[in-house]
């Protein structure tokens, strides 16, 4: 009796397995999705969305890429309403972390469920990058007080995220212990380890906080004129990404200006020596006809995830038995051109990067790789244990547990897929009226008529393989001569 009983329940765990999202292949899914971005199809693009997502209980993925293609598309209504939900879906995870942390520690910290089939919270730089897109759609519509409480939600949502992560790294570091497991993402053989460590990885503070969030909280705050709340915002983006000109000019700028960052290595290049002696005074103030116009150029999509085995000798009864096991790598997007420069009215201006989102997705599993490994040689051993004693018992079980977890064996390779790569500003000052951006001859040579009428304004582009995307009221992408295929949208 009690070996059937053993083998009904493998065998029903192997069937309700067959119907999770252990067999859904996420980055299949999203780069269907985004070769239609790609090709300027948002409509195709929304279609595959919505059709790889049919129940009715939808998951923060879906809220996240919809709002994107949305923007895109230049719906910022539909936009800003798929955000709010997904920035919903957030922030009841803030609710639960921040009833009971110790709570929701031990249950994403459990051993027993592959990372793949749990529902997705989204990684802590796509919840931070969620409201500094909303306010992004805001500032199209140069809507400022909107702008400026998604801004507020942001350094909320850090705080939070900043002492969840301190909490668990105690709490892994003793499970580790207790659990006798001291591998390294080091030790992987096989692994691209040289990805995690690369300088723009390792430099990063966290993976969560944007220099270019904090910019953007910095230009917001003095456009109400909020100069005392602007100067922390443009000091931690500063503190971000040290020996910035952009940035530390903004600070220089601001009627009290702060103290000069300091960088970080005591030894400063020659280069950078002559741009601190470049910059001795502040801009004057705005003339009567002049706009403060911040250009945010976006370009490329996130990184995609995905599984690679590698096996390692796990102690399973006593013996060290070779076991493959899964774990996620970071694979960048190509399809976009990098560029470094955009025109203004016939002159080349230079972009200053401010994020780069593949950057932060491998300084996110960077982190989370002592906690990956943990989980997942804990599982293994438990399962090979389990199979051990189940094929003693009837070796039908132990198969079946086997068959389980060949399917359900595997990394999470779900991510925000359509968020941005690379973000990059460039700050001027122009004359109310119309102006003409320019992209470089690798995307076209692509034309933007910009209308300038506000104080502070943000103009936003979004650059996808060769399609440039504008939206808001204050630019229009102008079709070339080849007939390539521009998005101009708009707002009604």
């Amino acid at each position: 009796m009690a070996s059937r009983a053993l083998t009904s329940i493998a065998l029903c765990a192997v069937t309700l397995l067959t119907g999770c999202s252990a067999f859904r292949s996420y980055d299949n899914e999203l780069e269907q999705t985004n070769q239609q971005l790609r090709a300027g199809n948002l409509d195709a693009a929304l279609s595959l969305l919505e059709k790889h997502n049919l129940g009715e209980d939808k998951d923060l993925l879906y809220y996240f890429e919809k709002g994107e293609l949305l923007r895109a598309k230049g719906d910022l209504n539909g936009s800003q309403a798929a955000w709010s939900q997904a920035d919903q879906v957030v922030g009841n995870w803030e609710d639960s972390v921040k009833f009971d942390t110790d709570k929701y520690l031990a249950q994403f910290g459990s051993f027993l469920i592959n990372d793949k089939v749990r529902r997705y919270e989204g990684y802590d730089y796509e919840k931070v990058m969620l409201t500094t897109q909303m306010a992004m759609n805001l500032l199209a519509s140069n809507d400022f007080d909107g702008a400026r409480m998604a801004i507020k939600k942001t350094h909320e949502r850090e705080a939070v995220i900043a002492e969840l992560r301190d909490k668990e790294y105690l709490k892994r570091e003793d499970e580790a212990e207790k659990q006798g497991i001291k591998m390294e993402y080091k030790d992987l053989k096989g692994y691209p380890v040289e990805a995690l460590d690369a300088p723009d990885v390792v430099n990063l503070k966290n993976s969560y906080q944007s220099a270019f969030s904090h910019y953007l909280a910095g230009f917001v705050y003095e456009a109400l004129g909020e100069k005392d709340l602007a100067a922390p915002g443009y000091r931690k983006a500063a503190e971000l990404r040290p020996n910035t000109p952009l940035l530390e000019q903004a600070l220089l700028n601001l009627d009290n200006p702060a103290a000069p960052v300091k960088a970080n290595s005591k030894r400063k290049s020659a280069k950078s020596k002559r741009q601190k002696a470049a910059k001795t005074s502040a801009l004057p103030a705005l003339a009567a006809d002049e706009s403060d116009v911040l250009i945010v150029v976006q370009s490329g999509l996130a990184p995609a995830r995905d599984s690679v085995r590698i096996p390692l000798p796990l102690p399973i009864n006593g013996n060290l038995v070779i076991t493959p096991l899964s774990f996620p790598v970071i694979k960048a997007d190509t399809s976009t051109q990098t560029f470094t420069q955009i025109g203004i009215d016939g002159q080349q201006q230079n972009l200053t990067l401010l994020n780069s989102t593949t950057a932060m997705s491998r300084r996110a599993l960077r982190d989370d790789m002592p906690g990956i490994i943990l989980r997942t040689s804990v599982r293994a051993i438990t399962r090979g244990i389990t199979q051990k004693n189940l094929n003693e018992v009837n070796p039908l079980a132990g198969l079946a547990v086997g068959l389980a977890s060949a399917v359900t064996e595997g990394a999470d390779t779900r991510t925000w897929r359509t968020l941005p790569d690379n973000t990059q500003v460039a700050r001027l000052r122009l004359k109310q009226g119309e102006h003409n951006l320019s992209l470089p001859n690798a995307l076209g040579g692509t034309q933007v008529q910009v209308k300038v009428d506000q104080r502070y304004q943000v103009i936003a582009l979004r650059v996808v393989g060769n399609q440039v995307f504008s939206s808001g009221l204050a630019s229009r992408v102008i079709p070339n001569n080849a007939g390539q295929h521009m998005a101009n949208n708009q707002q009604p």
